[in-house]
């Protein structure tokens, strides 16, 4: 039991402390009288004082409100959330994705499709958008930093925009890779939506190439910090693009420039860099999340990864039974009642005595 406090706690101890303690010390007054060897008494007994101190007590406690918890099943709405966990760093401009006019990487290799992963990504994030009609949607992209590019929304054409315009990031301000850096920013999102809307069944779709260049001594190991968001999540997939052959990357600057220069290799700047998927990091991602991993070659349909959620037979796990606070002021009203009646009832008796004297 707890109080909702409809009237400020000071306001209530204000009001009741004084009137509770002259009633007290009228209810005591004639014993302390009669013990220094008085007679007289005050005009009501000392049971209407105490009758009255009750009386202050109860309208105090109904001034508190009350509250015991309640379980309202079936009262939270119960609908789809689903996060889309983008890389965009700079190895995903790999050309190493789908259809597309064949590329010679460099002497010796074969050559590959010109069409980047993050295509990939635009195709697989609008597919999905439209797998899930009338869902809640949410973009968490990560470069060198990671942050909300679009909150929680219901605006399907939103995330289409997103997808359309996203770009990789802007290669002088890269800082290497990491597979968790959008980690912190995905778990915040969310355990604030599983508070505001318990009911609601949360997929998770986190979408790169699984490589990562740079370490952090802070972060925690390989794959082991996903699962901590597991919990919070109730279905999706980790999808991987690229091949472990690797392609090469074009620079960008912030402009839309095809024919941009490639991203030399640190060991030898005449040759591009290669970026090379790495599935397995990728599958320990999705290991870690209770996931499945699935390797995305080309615009195929997304529709079978989504398929067998069934938002009803999730939500029968009592989520969407919604916990409230139940006031108990009834109890206390029909108490409060009862004492006005009888301090009526003893006023009426006291006036009827009065006006037969008269």
């Amino acid at each position: 039991m707890s109080a909702r406090a409809v009237v400020p706690v000071v306001v209530v101890l204000v009001t009741a402390l004084p009137v509770l303690l002259l009633c007290v010390a009228q209810a005591l007054g004639p014993v302390v009288r009669r013990g220094r060897g008085r007679a007289d008494g005050p005009r009501a007994g000392a049971w209407t004082w105490w009758r009255r101190a009750a009386l202050v007590v109860v309208l105090a406690a109904v001034g508190l409100t009350p509250t015991v918890a309640a379980t309202q099943s079936g009262g939270a709405r119960v609908g789809v959330q689903l996060w889309f966990v983008v890389d965009r760093t700079g190895s995903m401009a790999a050309e190493d994705w789908g259809p597309g006019d064949p590329v010679v990487r460099a002497p010796g290799l074969p050559p590959v499709p010109a069409v980047q992963r993050l295509d990939g990504v635009r195709h697989d994030v609008v597919s999905l958008t439209g797998d899930v009609p009338g869902a809640f949607y949410s973009v968490v992209a990560f470069a060198d930093e990671a942050g909300t590019q679009l909150p929680l929304t219901d605006d399907a054409t939103a995330v289409r925009s997103w997808a359309q315009t996203m770009t990789q990031e802007v290669t002088a301000g890269s800082t290497g890779t990491r597979r968790d850096r959008a980690l912190d920013v995905l778990h915040r999102s969310l355990q604030d939506a599983q508070e505001r809307d318990p009911g609601m069944v949360r997929l998770v779709f986190y979408l790169s190439d699984g490589e990562q260049t740079v370490e952090d001594e802070q972060a925690a190991p390989e794959g082991a910090g996903f699962a901590d968001v597991a919990a919070l999540v109730d279905g999706g997939a980790v999808l991987g693009y690229g091949t472990a052959a690797g392609a090469p990357m074009r620079q960008h600057d912030g402009t839309l420039d095809p024919d941009a220069p490639y991203i030399p290799d640190p060991e030898d700047p005449t040759r591009p860099a290669l970026s090379h998927t790495d599935e397995t990091a990728l599958r320990e991602v999705a290991a870690q999340l209770g996931v499945p991993y699935v390797h995305r070659d080309g615009p195929t349909s997304t529709a079978d990864l989504v398929a067998d959620i069934d938002v009803e037979a999730i939500a029968a796990d009592g989520r969407a039974d919604l916990s409230t606070r139940r006031d108990l002021v009834w109890p206390l009203a029909l108490l409060a009642g009862a004492l006005l009646a009888a301090e009526a009832w003893t006023w009426a008796r006291a006036s009827s005595r009065l006006r037969g004297r008269r």
